[in-house]
């Protein structure tokens, strides 16, 4: 009886393997020493299990979320050798044009799995996986796609991985959730030089999640064809036949320092032998020869593929040097739509829209606004997706989508877990996989264990070359309100301005809340939308509905008021303030509305005219975004200014709990006043 497993074309995967290997064995041997490839990370001793688990992705609406330790899987989905070599020598094209770490891939899907964009940082990868598995249930049973049917996602992390947030927020939604989700741990014993029993206790993950509930567990040896394939199968099939998520744990063997420079010095002489000796390929070539091709016939395909991979490595290196002349492209949307994520990928039209607003309306309040405005996008797009901790029957803790649930179901407006990662990562996912989700963070400080996927999402356009885009809505409360605390009342909205790729906004009344959230809605990229909490019931933010067509443009700013002695440049709670501020004097005041992009024009506009700035906001004041405008106008309208440009903010504190301290840092109508009066009459 043959031991050959007959599930998989054992040519193909030697083929792979083989081109896997000589790929890592030509960079560590010529390329890293040349100072060719700067950054070098060897797959060998992973290639072989990772090979056997491509060749079976291969439903084109499969997701794969990978590391820098992945390449092998690259080769089953179509990555050609001549951009395998690219990227590690940062020549034209390959995964990012030279933009990003070699290894850091990403291979739209064709006709098998997605490679989403990986990101350097360890288990980032884990929650965007599982906003693609979501959207694949969510696809097929709520919008009816039946080519999501069979589809899976999977996620490959070492066993330094497992200790990380993403991977625990990633193992809660998945079996919460029930989701067709694979997480695939090969584990070599060692994140760069620290052992497994460090990341886990008795340095086997899969031991000690076996009572976990709504996970099956397999695990084995990743160095043996036979056991390999057998599980690998197994657990493909169980997830494309939704029996639930399933975690894979193989050992392998690392055969290589984590990267080029690591000596490995930690390792003992006989360890590495003992890792020499269980090497894959070597085990791989006994399970083939003789029984499934002659030794000649192994010899031949390693010689054949030894020629090729070094004839790609030559077309790879005639290729040039990625031009400088476009490094600041695709940091947004611009006019080329990306290959995969978001709406516009998939040609999804919008209805009509205006900047002008419908009259007749009763007044309502913020929060109303934003409520109406999310039914009405929820109603028009079935790609839209509302979610976070308590925004289902709660409503929200600040009632927002109150209603909503009842309105759309759960599987459109839904509680999460409550991990901060997990509710980006999960958005992130999801807008890879061509929907709109719109992801609450119940205040802006809690927004901080987030700001890992937060950042690689901004990024992710950027750093693909315009492959992929993410365009996803984090709806964002802070600020002070009914009073202050270091947790709740937070800004800090110049983060996400420094954070690359993001749009964000502060309006301050119901109307341009209902116009830049339906504009962040139907926008291709991803958007910070800060409902400052002072204002949500604030009667001098209501306004009328302006209509369910109604959207504003970004980074246009409102002149509140005009005037000819000063111009005062706000946005959020203390636009009102400063108009209260103003009431006696000729002022322009400014309400940004939007900060990235920001209006510089209509300020510069204004300052030709008035000759003085007033900058207020209630941010810190060291390194807000007061800063950033005071240091652009000083160099672009520098000869406009009869006066210091000046700024009102909070101290470098937080903000204090006590109702009077938090009034005494807080900018005031009194602060704002006497800085008004000493400017003018400088």
């Amino acid at each position: 009886m043959s031991k050959i497993n007959t599930d998989f074309d054992w040519k193909q995967i030697c083929k792979w393997v083989m081109t896997s290997r000589k790929i890592d064995e030509i960079e560590e041997t010529e390329l890293y020493p040349q100072k060719k490839v700067l950054y070098q990370f060897s797959a060998r001793g992973h290639d072989l299990g990772q090979i056997l688990l491509g060749s079976l992705l291969t439903n084109a609406k499969d997701c794969a979320s990978a590391y820098y330790r992945s390449r092998p899987l690259l080769l089953t989905q179509g990555l050609t050798i001549d951009d395998a070599f690219a990227g590690p020598l940062s020549k034209s094209g390959g995964f990012s044009d030279g933009r990003d770490i070699g290894v850091v891939c990403n291979l739209p899907s064709q006709g098998k799995a997605t490679i989403i964009p990986m990101a350097g940082d360890v288990g980032s990868q884990y929650t965007p996986a599982i906003g693609w598995a979501q959207a694949i249930e969510y696809r097929h049973k709520t919008l009816k796609d039946s080519n999501y049917e069979k589809a899976i996602s999977v996620v490959l992390g070492g066993e330094g991985s497992v200790a990380t947030n993403g991977f625990w927020s990633a193992l809660t939604i998945a079996t919460t959730l029930q989701l067709p989700f694979l997480f695939y741990i090969e584990d070599n014993g060692y994140a760069i030089s620290v052992t497994s029993e460090k990341q886990t206790p008795g340095a086997n993950i899969a031991k000690n999640l076996q009572s976990f509930s709504n996970l099956h567990i397999l695990s084995g040896d990743g160095t043996d064809p036979g056991e390999a394939s057998r599980l690998i199968k197994q657990a493909v099939d169980e997830v494309r036949n939704r029996k639930g998520p399933v975690l894979i744990r193989l050992t392998v063997p690392r055969l290589c320092g984590h990267s080029g420079q690591d000596t490995q010095a930690y390792k003992t002489p006989e360890l590495i032998e003992e890792e020499q000796q269980n090497d894959p390929y070597h085990k791989l070539r006994s399970y083939i020869v003789p029984e499934y091709m002659s030794e000649k016939e192994w010899n031949t395909l390693e010689e054949e593929t030894a020629a090729e991979v070094r004839q790609k490595l030559n077309l790879a290196l005639e290729r040039p040097d990625p031009s400088p002349d476009d490094i600041t492209k695709h940091l947004f949307f611009e006019d080329e739509v990306q290959l995969t994520g978001g709406l516009a990928a998939e040609n999804h039209v919008f209805p009509t829209a205006t900047e002008v607003p419908q009259t007749g309306s009763a007044r309502m309040n913020m929060l109303t606004a934003i409520r109406q405005t999310l039914e009405s996008e929820l109603k028009c797009n079935p790609k839209m997706l509302v979610f976070g901790e308590d925004v289902g029957p709660k409503g929200g803790v600040h009632a927002a989508t109150m209603g909503l649930q009842q309105k759309f179901g759960e599987d459109r407006v839904f509680d999460t877990s409550l991990s901060e990662e997990g509710i980006i990562g999960r958005a992130v996912g999801m807008a890879l996989a061509g929907l709109i989700p719109v992801a609450e963070i119940q205040f802006r400080k809690y927004a901080d264990p987030a700001t890992e996927q937060l950042n690689n999402c901004g990024t992710i356009r950027w750093r693909t070359k315009n492959r992929f885009a993410a365009p996803i809505v984090v709806r964002l409360p802070g600020g002070f309100a009914k009073c202050g605390d270091p947790w709740h009342s937070v800004s800090n909205e110049v983060m996400w301005v420094h954070g690359q790729g993001w749009q964000v906004v502060c309006p301050s009344n119901a109307e341009d809340a209902v116009g830049l959230l339906r504009a962040a809605l139907r926008s291709n990229n991803p958007t910070i939308f800060f409902e400052h909490r002072a204002l949500l019931d604030n009667s001098w933010a209501r306004r009328p509905y302006p209509g369910d067509d109604f959207v504003l443009p970004m980074g246009k700013a409102k002149l509140i008021t005009s005037g000819n002695d000063i111009t005062i440049v706000t946005w959020g709670a203390m636009v009102e303030r400063c108009e209260k501020a103003a009431k006696n004097y000729s002022a322009d005041i400014i309400d940004l509305r939007t900060l990235s992009p920001w209006d510089k024009e209509t300020v510069i506009h204004s300052l030709d005219k008035t000759k003085k700035c007033l900058i207020v906001h209630e941010d810190n004041i060291t390194a807000g975004f007061g800063a950033e405008i005071s240091a652009t106008l000083v160099k672009e309208a520098f000869f406009s200014l009869d006066a210091p440009i000046e700024r009102i903010a909070v101290p470098n504190i937080p903000i204090p709990y006590n109702i009077g301290l938090m009034n005494a840092v807080v900018p005031s109508v009194e602060k704002i006043t006497n800085a008004i009066k000493e400017l003018i009459e400088f």
